[in-house]
């Protein structure tokens, strides 16, 4: 009988070693491209050897966030939306992707730099997309207009990243009270908003309950912005007079919540000698959670431009005022931003005044 020699052993588990090597890397392979390694948001802390991980920094209090989902068989019919902006813009493309997704019969899925800006602040539900299978799913990209459209309805890509800058009420105010539910506050922001807000009423009116109006002055780079590039304005002394005195006239001694990335301007320019404002923002370029849970938790708002005071209005609902017609006639803004889809037909407008551009429009 052969009796194999010891030069054929090491041969013969050198060809095993190969054979175990490209049987592991085709297994891998394949649990990639079936999307096994899909990364979900979650509560528990736990690691898996698969994929469900929690991502570092998120809350971990009991209300931080939903349980673990189950991770899908197939990345088919997977949506995510690309991160691009600040806090306002992120909001609006997450309620985005979630109202187009769900019209579609489609899974959302946002990306980690979402995730990132956003659940800090809210308790967001949709699970989060691992970076390997963001790298390696074929997207089509669709960069949609800030409206809603009937093509919208009908999207049928199996894998689809949507892109641009969507805050537009007519892609997902059918569903708003689940995105109200979604940009639910963690209660420790919730909780610090109410108290700074019970003590104003306390400290001025006993036990009389007041009515809080959020101010949203939104300054910082659309000071060039929006005359050199759009040939518009911001919002200016005059237009928050009469916005005030808008709710003066209408609510029995409001008390106006100022927030701005502008306060020290805020301070020089909003008439503050009737004793009903409070300069209250922090300033919320890099850390907007504060200031944005104080918005929210007023009864009623005044802003200025921007998405990020689109938001603080669409949630905490009761009136709105806001500034119209901001740009000229001419501006370019005007063919990516349509007033009637940006703002709710309830809210009351009151024009800005553009004689700092000059009258080119006439």
């Amino acid at each position: 009988m052969w009796a194999p020699s010891h030069r054929h052993l090491c041969l013969a588990f050198l060809l095993a070693c190969a054979l175990s090597v490209v049987f592991f890397f085709h297994i891998h392979e394949a649990l990639l491209y079936r999307g096994l390694d899909l990364l979900a948001l979650c509560s528990c802390g736990e690691t898996s050897p698969v994929a469900i991980v929690c991502l570092s920094g998120t809350p971990k209090a009991p209300n931080a966030s939903v349980p673990c989902p189950k991770h899908p068989t197939s990345l088919s019919g997977t949506w995510t939306v690309h991160p691009d902006g600040r806090f306002g813009n992120q909001m609006g493309q997450y309620a985005t992707l979630l109202a187009l997704a769900q019209l579609n019969g489609r899974r959302a899925f946002i990306l980690p730099a979402m995730h990132a800006t956003l659940a800090p602040v809210f308790r967001l539900s949709l699970p989060v997309l691992a970076p390997e299978a963001d790298r390696r799913t074929p997207w089509r990209q669709l960069e949609l207009h800030d409206w809603m459209s009937e093509e919208y309805a009908h999207l049928r890509d199996p894998v689809l990243k949507l892109t641009g800058f969507p805050c537009s009420w007519t892609f997902f105010h059918h569903l708003r009270e689940q995105i109200r539910q979604e940009f639910t506050l963690h209660d420790h922001l919730r909780e610090e908003a109410q108290k700074f807000l019970s003590q104003l009423r306390l400290g001025r009116t006993g036990d009389r309950p007041r009515t809080f109006v959020g101010v949203h002055v939104r300054r910082g780079d659309y000071l060039h912005i929006m005359p050199q590039r759009w040939k518009g304005v911001v919002g200016d002394r005059a237009y928050l007079q009469q916005a005030m005195d808008w709710f003066r006239a209408r609510h029995e001694a409001p008390i106006f919540v100022v927030t701005s990335n502008g306060m020290a301007w805020c301070r020089e320019n909003i008439d503050a000698s009737q004793g009903d404002v409070v300069f209250a923002g922090n300033g919320y370029e890099g850390s907007p959670g504060k200031d944005f849970a104080l918005l929210t938790q007023c009864n009623h708002t005044i802003m200025t431009i921007g998405t990020f005071g689109f938001w603080a209005a669409y949630l905490a609902g009761g009136d709105t005022v806001y500034l119209a017609n901001f740009t000229l006639p001419s501006s370019s803004f005007l063919k990516i931003f349509k007033p009637e889809a940006a703002f709710l037909p309830e809210w009351v407008g009151i024009n800005a005044d553009l004689s700092p551009l000059g009258f080119e429009f006439f």
